[in-house]
């Protein structure tokens, strides 16, 4: 009963047989604790003998159902609940699912993110997947979360050449999604927050006009000065730039160069003030082959010096740079979010191999942290108190007593609400208990 008053919103998106699968593959993937394969789904949902199982495979791989309007709808469920008014911050973001698998054709051999460092290149087989989450704040967790809306899979380019299908890199299918979003919230201002794989010429042009971009930007990037106004002597075309102005790795050796001390409340994650000297300015961001973009760039650095200088924009030039920085900042909850996942609702466990039920099952996954998490917001406040023990101290709510709330609800919630007036009744029916014990001595 819960969870279909809670998804009611995306009832329109199925037909009503499609329905009913779709309730019982969400509470398993919800309930399960280990894989989050159909079948494992099955199994924490008390259908471990229902001969009509290839039913439940086929919602993934051929029931017809679209994907992108699920996105849309969650899209505005996070909006309206979550972020009414103001800007909206969409983080934006690239992870491997390690997967392996003659059969599996759209998955490559990329650069481990987790296991690789500076020094040490560890490759990986999988599935490269660009996810945009809405950055915001979420009143049982009292920080910022990312919050999935729409999560596309990126072919290899092998993949794509076997297919004879013009290979797009990730930069296209994050001005796709940018734009597809900006075309679902056209009355609202968007804010794109993404590290150094996009800041690139194309996607901040694409964004001119719809969104403002804020990302990383290289120490030797080119900037220029706005061009001289033009005259009645002036001849031929109007110029597009000015004169080049110094590269930033200069400004960092440059004993002119205006320093101003900052602190902000917050820095990648950790709830405490950070201390930052940083010099900005506006200028035209050039690359050959396409017209310069004006930003404002943020160049920082740490007064300590445990930390590398490193620089940001925004294609806002009429953003402050604490404005920039803060929002910057937020982009770590994306990482967050993928090891949630991966944690608790079994990201990579999965193992389907057609090429429908790939590109449904991890978006799904993705959009079931989000829905977990407004859940949450009806289950838990900032006065809630979490799940900790003697030997772990446990302060603030995280991902796990949301999921873990959820779970409680959907395991006893509507037992309680049930229950005859006559103590003497059993509360508890059989199958619900050997469900529950199941669960504790098979997981996995």
């Amino acid at each position: 009963m819960f969870l279909r008053q809670w998804l009611q919103d995306l009832r329109v998106c199925f037909t009503a047989p499609s329905w009913e699968h779709v309730l019982v593959l969400i509470m398993g993937a919800i309930l399960a604790p280990g894989k989050r394969t159909v079948s494992s789904c099955l199994r924490m949902t008390g259908r471990t003998n229902a001969r009509n199982f290839s039913s439940y495979h086929q919602i993934l791989n051929r029931a017809r159902w679209d994907s992108r309007r699920l996105a849309h709808r969650l899209f505005i469920m996070i909006i309206n609940r979550l972020v009414p008014e103001g800007p909206v911050v969409i983080g934006m973001d690239d992870t491997i699912e390690r997967r392996w698998g003659q059969k599996i054709t759209a998955r490559g051999i990329y650069r481990d993110p987790v296991r690789s460092s500076h020094g040490h290149f560890v490759k990986a087989s999988g599935l490269r997947w660009l996810s945009f989450m809405v950055l915001t704040p979420v009143p049982w967790a009292g920080v910022v979360k990312a919050l999935p809306v729409l999560t596309l899979l990126a072919p290899s380019e092998r993949s794509n050449r076997q297919h004879g299908r013009r290979h797009k890199l990730l930069t296209d299918w994050a001005r796709q999604g940018a734009r597809q979003l900006c075309r679902w919230l056209p009355d609202r201002d968007i804010i794109f927050v993404g590290d150094s794989s996009f800041a690139v010429h194309e996607l901040a042009h694409a964004l001119t006009s719809r969104a403002t971009l804020i990302s990383r930007l290289r120490l030797d990037a080119n900037l220029f000065a706005p061009p001289p106004p033009r005259t009645a002597r002036s001849v031929g075309r109007p110029a597009m730039k000015g004169a080049q102005l110094p590269k930033l790795k200069t400004l960092l050796s440059d004993p002119t160069t205006p320093w101003f001390r900052i602190i902000v409340p917050s820095w990648y994650g950790r709830k405490q003030e950070k201390t930052l000297e940083i010099a900005s300015d506006t200028a035209l961001w050039y690359r050959p082959g396409t017209p310069p973009r004006p930003i404002r760039w943020v160049l920082v650095r740490d007064p300590k010096g445990k930390r590398d200088p490193q620089a940001f924009f925004s294609t806002d030039t009429a953003q402050t740079p604490q404005e920039i920085i803060a929002l910057f900042v937020r982009r770590w909850q994306v990482e967050v979010t993928f090891a949630e996942t991966r944690a608790h609702l079994g990201v990579e466990t999965q193992r389907q191999w057609s090429d429908k039920a790939i590109v449904r099952t991890t978006p799904a996954l993705l959009g079931l942290y989000s829905l977990i998490s407004l859940w949450a917001c009806d289950l838990l406040n900032a006065s809630s108190t979490p799940y900790a023990a003697a030997w772990y101290r446990k302060t603030n709510l995280t991902f796990s007593d949301a999921i873990g709330a959820v779970r409680l609800v959907l395991w006893i919630g509507d037992i309680f609400q049930h229950s005859p007036s006559d103590r003497k009744h059993e509360k508890i029916p059989p199958d619900k208990v050997v469900r529950m014990a199941e669960a504790l001595c098979f997981a996995a």
